[in-house]
């Protein structure tokens, strides 16, 4: 009985192991990266106001939020928060529910300079996600650049050198 008999993962799925993702796996873990994003500031929001709270009780209010602080934290809070996933694990929490990882040149982990510029491209430019349905490798604008790519990958381990980036 080898690994692949007690694999998690139908044997449908295991095919597409190491492949170019597509876009609606990466929309979908977008999203869901886009919700934690959206907790991170919702949770910062209130434990701001929390703090203010517990400072002077007495003429507490609710803080209302400021446009440009608001949106300047999630650019920042998104930028880490993708940056710091690639580097350290080659997924975010979108990419571990979708079974995506995100790969440097020779299908190894991101080195840190790359895991963020490809992060702050992500946010400033999200748009170039939609490149990889037209592109025959599913690559998105940010990955042709940076010579990246989103990938299948369900095992624990990171993946292999097998899986490479052509230019």
């Amino acid at each position: 009985m080898t690994d692949h008999d007690l694999s998690h993962i139908p044997r449908e799925a295991r095919a597409f192991q190491g492949r170019p993702a597509g876009i609606v796996s990466r929309l979908i873990a977008n999203t869901v990266d886009a919700a934690v994003v959206g907790g991170i500031l919702l949770a910062s929001y209130l434990g701001v106001n929390g703090l203010l709270f517990f400072l002077d009780p007495r003429s507490f209010h609710f803080r209302e939020p400021i446009p440009l602080l608001t949106l300047t934290s999630a650019f920042v809070v998104a930028g880490l928060y993708l940056g710091i996933s690639w580097a350290l694990v080659a997924r975010t929490y979108g990419c571990h529910v979708m079974g995506l990882r995100v790969v440097g040149r020779r299908g190894h982990r991101l080195r840190v300079v790359v895991a963020l510029a490809r992060a702050v491209f992500c946010v400033v430019f999200p748009i170039g996600l939609f490149w990889c349905v037209i592109n025959p490798r599913s690559r998105s604008v940010q990955d042709i650049v940076l010579r990246t790519a989103v990938v299948y990958d369900w095992m624990p381990h990171p993946t292999q050198p097998g899986a490479t980036v052509s230019d």
